[in-house]
């Protein structure tokens, strides 16, 4: 039997925070991964395991999972999960990395805006001001010193935000009518399938020699295990109950702890421009948490992306 409890709303703000660090560090896991599988193959490779290895561990979540509606809303999370990501590895590819996680953050402006088109409700001015001042702060910890220019690489990675900003929202909305951890199998699953369609298509092979080395298998191991399972589990539990304009925030730290990783691992020095750069990304979050999102006189203030009413709280078994 299922026991319900209750868990506080600021826990799923740390399951958000705890999926960025983990992420900011694959960031240097990523980049020697790569190196021996190509994108789109590493990306469906990752997925697929991923998805795999969930739906062992979460099996009792996928009961009654096999109908249309389901279905039709794991396709949308995995096709616009691996868009997100394989546009993202495309637009590096094109771009310099700085550039890259700047342009990747504007993700936390769009998302405001998308909601608007989606439900016609209006971005707060707090939410706005915040998610300008977040991306400030992201551009000095994350931009290489030099001109800005907008070739195809960044505006691969201007789309990539797109995708992502869909993805918060879709995994938001989804959540209400769905279970969470069923999703994100089919998330995974339906993701690699792509992965792996694609780049048997239009990628060659580096060989069994390359793939069964000790390092990558490592490496490939992090990204399923942890920077794949952990953190969406981690994601989707929490964007389930958290507001989109604060979730997409908090995710945004993703790049402040890849930049930190880069310090640890590889040595570099945070100058004043970095420096300034954390302090805007807190404000923003300060922002963000403090302002409130809708009027309470009269009424109990509820995320935007509180469950639907019959969900209660989280079951944990």
């Amino acid at each position: 039997m299922e026991t319900k409890r209750h868990i506080p709303a600021f826990a799923y703000k740390l399951m958000l925070l705890a999926a960025t660090v983990i992420w900011g560090f694959a960031f240097v896991v990523m980049k020697d991964a790569v190196d021996v599988l190509p994108p789109a193959q590493l990306i469906g490779v990752r997925f697929l395991l991923t998805g795999l290895l969930m739906a062992a561990l979460f099996h009792r979540k996928l009961r009654g999972s096999l109908n249309k509606g389901f279905l039709s809303a794991g396709l949308v999370l995995g096709a616009v999960t691996f868009l997100a990501f394989w546009v993202q590895t495309v637009g590096l590819a094109e771009t310099t990395p700085g550039k890259n996680a700047f342009l990747t953050a504007t993700y936390c402006v769009i998302v405001p805006f998308m909601l608007w088109a989606i439900t016609r409700k209006r971005p707060t001015v707090a939410n706005v001001g915040a998610a300008v001042l977040c991306v400030a702060g992201i551009g000095l910890v994350s931009l290489t010193a030099g001109s800005f220019t907008i070739g195809f690489g960044d505006l691969m990675t201007l789309l990539c935000a797109v995708f992502f900003a869909a993805q918060i929202i879709a995994i938001a909305r989804f959540s209400k009518r769905y279970d969470v951890l069923g999703l994100t199998v089919y998330q995974f699953l339906f993701g690699g399938i792509m992965g792996l369609a694609l780049g048997a298509a239009t990628e060659p092979f580096p060989g069994w020699q390359a793939v069964t080395n000790a390092d990558f298998l490592f490496n490939l191991a992090y990204l399923v295990v942890f920077a794949s399972g952990l953190c969406y589990v981690l994601q989707n539990v929490g964007l389930a109950h958290v507001p989109e304009a604060q979730g997409s925030l908090l995710l945004s730290l993703e790049s402040v702890f890849g930049v930190l990783a880069s310090v640890i691992f590889y040595g570099e020095v945070v100058t004043g421009r970095m420096a300034a750069g954390f302090v805007l990304i807190f404000a923003a979050i300060l922002i963000s948490e403090l302002a409130p999102t809708r009027k309470r006189s009269g009424q109990q203030d509820q995320p935007q992306a509180q469950p639907a009413a019959d969900d209660e709280d989280y079951a944990v078994a």
